[in-house]
């Protein structure tokens, strides 16, 4: 931990010569019942809070959620109300009211098996009983072996389920990343969804069922998901260092719209990549303090005049600004919020539940936060490829980062005494898994997707729900059902995909239990073909051999119960029609693929 160390030690320094501080991010949270409000709101569930005239607002994101997210959200509600009382506020609405009235021995008996506490309990003592048999290899998940990554069950109810008949080894970290465990995630019929795939209208959706969801783990597993209020942002007046995410990419998009990624970190990492690879000791070896603080300089001046000069700047400078750019934001990349959330990952002790629990931040953090995470992950990856150049493996290149990414000068209370190795080990271990897991963490999970569906169905239908209704619903919520139900009565069907920016006329398509996405774009492109159809010009489509290449398309699903959603080729449409019978099925060219004017 050498690398750790050394880089909090220029951390300081460096803040020293502004006169700021920076320590790790263990800041105070808030008041329980200031705590469980703002949860119940960032869940979308505040009315919750109020009188009954707003409940039905409630009762579609209510009537999508799994047992262990129900039981989540009642606990949240449980401790509201206890503090209420406590400080002899007005009374707020009894949870019985919300969840339905279970008699009084079954209420405690299961109040009690479900508790965090008695849950961490019972995972104690079974590992205690099944200790001196246990092979413990599984605690490093066969370290080289594929596992399977399921995400069409919530994360919270697998957890529950391997409580019941297992346990949660210990963990053991390795720090090689080689002997890092491969997880496959398995191709339902309706294949996978990343990040990106689903409009930004669903998007919406997904922060609030991942912090449900998060929250029910981290329940099931008994750890206590603790949240900062978010930090008031000061004012700068720079345009690029200490600047918030949101203002830099209002900026930059003004000068190039639809930037996602703020266009100084873009430069950053470009110059890294074309002259920094291979540099011996990049990120790790420091570059001069007073060289960086001038370049910071001329940057503010000269950067969107196009006259500072890349070429001339030594990598171990331009390292030294990433690092500078990450801990300069007013606020934390991983959000003052959440950052105490990612730090605690490092103590859940299955691999795999940690990186659900990844999966779930990730999610839940802001898009500007999210997208310029991914741009600086993908940078770390790269570094790590050219390990036998640069000398930096996945562990070397973890351990100088964790302190950008988990120390901030808005985050005053230093280390704990004692805690320091633990702490420095943990938050290496958070940004090794993010660096080598990315691909896996940037998707959204199956039954994420299916509770974004049936909120938008509920939506569309807009019932009105007396309070019995609501209380039978309630109790009738059960584990996610994500699995495609095969429809016996219609073994085909003849549909029509539209291409409207591509073709007038619509492509009918015969499916069956085989036809796939890309069985579709593959009939698509063999028409274009044999037709002749001259349309390569006027829609940018890549020509080649006289054959028009079909990865340059995409095929999305639209409307419906569903936003807008880029298919997965491996997803069977016909399942996908059982699913959502009333989307239409429209053929567009892959935004990010490169274009031939």
């Amino acid at each position: 931990m050498d690398s750790f160390w050394l880089e909090v030690e220029n951390i300081k320094q460096s803040a020293e010569a502004e006169q700021e501080e920076c320590s790790l991010a263990d800041v105070k949270t808030q008041e329980e019942e200031e705590a469980e409000a703002e949860w119940l709101q960032d869940a979308g569930l505040s009315d919750l809070l109020g009188d009954r005239a707003s409940e039905n607002d409630n009762l579609v994101l209510l009537s999508t959620l799994t047992k262990t997210q129900a039981a989540a959200v009642q606990r949240r509600l449980d401790t509201y109300s206890r503090s209420r009382r406590r400080k002899n506020k007005h009374p707020v609405r009894d949870v019985r009211d919300i969840f339905g009235v279970v008699g009084s021995e079954e209420a405690a008996a299961e109040k009690e098996a479900s508790s965090p506490d008695q849950l961490w309990h019972n995972l104690r003592t079974s590992n205690v009983q099944k200790s001196e048999t246990q092979d413990y290899s599984c605690t490093v998940r066969n370290p080289g072996k594929e596992e399977v990554f399921s995400m069409d069950v919530a994360y919270s109810e697998q957890a529950a389920v391997l409580l019941k008949g297992s346990f949660l080894s210990e963990s053991r970290r390795l720090k090689d990343g080689n002997a890092l465990t491969k997880f496959k995630i398995p191709k339902g019929r309706l294949g996978v969804t990343r990040i990106g795939d689903l409009s930004a209208q669903d998007m919406k959706k997904i922060p609030t069922l991942a912090l449900i969801e998060l929250t029910a783990l981290c329940d099931i597993l008994g750890f206590e998901l603790k949240r900062n209020k978010a930090a008031k942002l000061k004012t700068t007046e720079k345009r690029l260092f200490g600047v918030p995410l949101n203002t830099l990419l209002e900026n930059d998009q003004k000068l190039l719209p639809n930037t996602k990624v703020p266009l100084l970190l873009q430069a950053l990492l470009s110059c890294l990549e074309k002259r920094g690879l291979e540099t011996e000791g990049i990120l790790r070896v420091s570059g001069s303090q007073t060289r960086i603080k001038s370049l910071e300089q001329k940057l503010e001046r000269d950067f969107y005049t196009g006259l500072f000069r890349w070429d001339e700047v030594h990598q171990n400078d331009v390292s030294g600004l990433l690092k500078r750019f990450i801990r300069e934001l007013p606020a934390p990349l991983l959000t003052a919020e959440y950052l105490p959330a990612f730090a605690a990952v490092q103590n859940i002790p299955d691999l795999k539940q940690r990186l659900q629990a990844l999966n779930l931040l990730i999610l839940i953090l802001p898009e500007p936060n999210r997208n310029t995470l991914k741009a600086l992950l993908e940078f770390l990856s790269k570094v790590v490829a050219r390990e036998n150049n640069n000398k930096m493996n996945l562990w070397n290149v973890s351990t100088v980062m964790a302190p950008n990414l988990f120390m901030h000068k808005g985050l005053p209370n230093k280390i704990p005494e004692g805690k320091e190795k633990q702490l420095a080990e943990g938050a290496a271990d958070v940004v090794r898994m993010m660096i080598h897991y990315q691909d896996l963490l940037w998707t959204v999970s199956s039954f994420l997707v299916a509770q974004v569906r049936k909120l938008n169905e509920s939506n569309s239908k807009r019932y009105q729900f007396c309070d019995k209704r609501i209380k039978n619903l309630l109790r009738k919520i059960h584990a996610d059902k994500d699995k495609v139900e095969k429809n016996q009565g219609e073994p085909s069907k003849i549909v029509k995909v539209h291409a409207s920016l591509l073709l007038k006329d619509s492509l009918e398509v015969h499916l069956n239990n085989a036809t796939r996405v890309a069985d579709v774009l593959r009939q698509f492109q063999k028409n274009l073909c044999q037709n002749g159809w001259n349309i390569v010009n006027t829609v940018n489509l890549l020509k080649c051999n006289n054959s028009t290449d079909c990865t340059n398309l995409l095929l999305y699903e639209v409307g419906g119960n569903i936003g807008e959603h880029c298919l997965d080729p491996d997803t069977y449409l016909l399942d996908l029609y059982h699913i959502n019978p009333h989307a239409e099925w429209i053929i567009k060219q892959n935004p990010s693929y490169p274009r031939m004017f």
